[in-house]
């Protein structure tokens, strides 16, 4: 009972300074809550932020990608359409084998994809409000695709994929085309160099491997703006494309939206060669959503295929994820020393204006001992008051963060709740130990003479 009233004795008094040290904790555990939360959580909302730039695994068939590396030949997974290449392709995978994509171990992570077949066709238009004597072009890009194809997966489940949720950032003049119909969409240089708007109707002319040339009429429903060379070429739905180039069932590429794990030294070793790998390491690397190994397993589930991840995503996505975590994290550990000094000064301070009555204390009985206990207490349960509240304070903050920065909450998991404390637990012990010191220094009968 004696020390309990002490404790109440002491929150009644010297009220300007506990207060001032509840704040102090208040603030670190606010800073720490809200930086280690979004620590926490920000790999997987700035993986969800790059994705929506475009894919970040391409496949393509085996024979495609050899050439690729020996030539260099390869260009961005989201450019295949800018017309770097004049001749069509040559090896195919199987439209039919898309779908398998989502059966893979990390189907779930595999948010979007749509399957390519990238031809060239001779343009005329065919619509009365165009000219049609100088609405003609040669050798345009053709890209035949999914737009919003929905799919009956065998295990009873449906998902969509295509186009539609591969282009977010394009800008679209018009509406999205249906799939297995005439429809198409038109770039926006391509649609200037022809006079065409949306609406007009155009022919493509495609003359096929056997000679024969095929023509389909094309109902423009929409133009589309991609800021860069995308917009020489025309989309139509893959289907319509097969008929054109009597190429059934073929594509020559699949672009992958995937949410993954930056690499780390692990995945970099099993993109180089997987059966390098341990037993351990492999089981490790298998079931972690590493962009190489979700490579890896849908090229165990499309045959002929190579599937590799867009380079350049990946080492953005890494670079930034990891400046990112340094900066919240320094951040913390600054909060955190700030609130060490604070919490020193301020006891020190206290300890020095409560000389006497700590004398006092140990001139009646009271060990050393229980007056550190006294004075850790009271600066425990100020703490923890300022510790509960800042909590509170950096959840709301980190909501805030969240919403300001990639569009969405964060989620707070327990685990950065228990880190804070244990860190603030921690700062104060460390920053309570000079002070405690000073009260084994005390000699009862020199500070109640006023020495």
């Amino acid at each position: 009972m004696f020390f309990f009233r002490m404790i109440f004795r002491s929150f009644s008094r010297q009220f300007k300074r506990r207060l001032l040290i509840a704040v102090t904790v208040c603030l670190s555990a606010t800073v720490s809550v809200a930086m280690l939360g979004v620590v926490f959580d920000v790999g997987d909302k700035l993986n969800a932020e790059l994705s929506t730039y475009g894919s970040n695994i391409t496949v393509q068939p085996k024979a495609d990608a050899v050439v690729n590396d020996l030539y260099n030949t390869g260009g961005d997974a989201n450019s295949n359409a800018s017309g770097t290449s004049e001749s069509d392709p040559t090896t195919f995978l199987k439209e039919s084998d898309a779908p398998k994509i989502k059966t893979i171990f990390w189907a779930f992570n595999i948010t979007n994809f749509a399957p390519e077949l990238n031809i060239h066709a001779d343009v005329n238009c065919a619509s009365e409000s165009v000219d049609s004597s100088s609405c003609k072009a040669s050798g345009v890009p053709i890209v035949g695709t999914w737009f919003a194809k929905t799919l009956h997966m065998d295990s009873g489940e449906s998902t969509v994929a295509g186009m539609n949720g591969m282009r977010s950032w394009w800008k679209l003049d018009g509406s999205w085309p249906k799939d297995d119909s005439a429809q198409g969409l038109i770039g926006t240089t391509l649609a200037s160099k022809l006079g065409v708007t949306k609406g007009d109707t155009v022919t493509l002319y495609k003359t096929t491997a056997d000679g024969s040339r095929n023509k389909q009429r094309i109902t423009i429903t929409g133009i589309y703006d991609s800021g860069d060379s995308d917009n020489n070429a025309m989309y139509i739905p893959s289907s319509t494309a097969q008929v054109l180039a009597n190429l059934p069932d073929s594509i020559d590429k699949i672009e992958v939206k995937a949410l993954t794990t930056p690499d780390n030294d692990l995945a970099r070793k099993a993109s180089k060669n997987p059966n390098a790998l341990t037993q351990d390491e492999w089981e490790t690397w298998y079931c972690t959503a590493y962009p190489s190994s979700i490579a890896y397993q849908i090229e165990e589930v499309i045959p002929g295929s190579v599937a590799k991840q867009v380079r350049q995503v990946a080492a953005l996505q890494g670079d930034v994820l990891q400046k990112t975590q340094a900066v919240m994290v320094l951040m913390t550990v600054l909060s955190l020393v700030a609130a060490a000094i604070a919490v020193a000064n301020l006891m020190a301070a206290s300890i020095s204006e409560r000389g006497s009555e700590l004398a006092l204390l140990k001139a009646i009985g009271a060990t050393d001992g229980a007056v550190s206990r006294l004075m850790l207490a009271e600066t425990a349960v100020i703490s923890l008051v300022g510790a509960i509240v800042g909590a509170l304070l950096g959840s709301g903050v980190a909501q805030i963060v969240g919403h300001v920065v990639f569009g969405s909450g964060i989620t707070m998991r327990p685990m950065v709740f228990v880190l804070v404390f244990v860190l603030l637990t921690l700062t104060v012990l460390i920053a309570s130990f000079s002070s405690i010191r000073s009260i084994l220094g005390l000699k009862p009968a020199e500070v109640l003479h006023g020495r």
